[in-house]
């Protein structure tokens, strides 16, 4: 494996601990976002453009936007 897969799985696995950890549910969404993200940039350096596509426009994209959209329905912004 080459160092660009590599820096993505620790990148993966620090966004994965940080949406599971942070209180914050908008912050866990953008982490989850940022998780998917770099799940696609390796999917399309392992040569796999159909599944990097589809975890860009399906997790990274639709998920998030409909996380982010129930969170600032549901839950009030404490400033």
């Amino acid at each position: 494996m080459d160092g660009f897969v590599i820096a993505g799985l620790v990148v993966i696995v620090v966004c994965a601990v940080l949406a599971v950890h942070l209180r914050d549910l908008l912050r866990a969404a953008i982490a989850l976002a940022v998780l998917s993200v770099a799940l696609a940039a390796i999917f399309f350096r392992l040569g796999a453009p159909y599944a990097g596509a589809f975890e860009l426009s399906v997790c990274a994209g639709l998920i998030t936007v409909l996380f982010i959209a129930a969170i600032s329905s549901v839950a009030p912004r404490r400033e």
